[in-house]
């Protein structure tokens, strides 16, 4: 069995796109203001893959709130939506680097972080009947 390295990097819309960046994925529910989808670059919107507007609102984006956050994101994610929305990234991760574009202004404390670190294995361990992604490989077995 051979193991895949996926390379998934983080990037705001703000900054100027690079043809290292590979496949672009936007995963914010509104696009963002003041940008053309020329300027934005992006590859793919993947909408469905950004947390509920419901949740959005309650987070508000307060660091405080952010381990609570990201347990009621990942739950979200465990929806047969949010399964099919991360295997879609995962499958372009197969393919090539994959760069998550968002417009949250703290990097470390946004849904993009919360997608990169599922998608590079990084997520925080927890049992099995307690993780709502079980289904997520952590690295992909070939």
């Amino acid at each position: 069995m051979t193991r895949q390295t996926v390379r998934v990097a983080l990037k705001r819309i703000y900054e100027e796109p690079e043809p290292s960046d590979g496949t672009r994925v936007l995963v914010e529910r509104l696009w963002p203001r003041g940008f053309s989808k020329k300027r934005a670059r992006v590859d793919l919107w993947l909408k469905e893959i950004s947390p509920s507007s419901e949740l959005r609102t309650w987070y508000g984006h307060d660091p405080e709130k952010f381990a609570e956050f990201r347990r009621r994101y990942e739950t979200e994610l465990g929806s047969e939506t949010g399964q099919a929305a991360l295997a879609r990234l995962r499958e372009l991760a197969k393919q090539g680097p994959v760069t998550l574009v968002f417009a949250a202004h703290d990097i470390e404390h946004s849904n993009a972080v919360v997608l990169h670190d599922l998608l590079r294995g990084d997520a925080r361990e927890r049992s099995d009947e307690e993780d709502p992604l079980t289904k997520i490989e952590k690295e992909t077995d070939r």
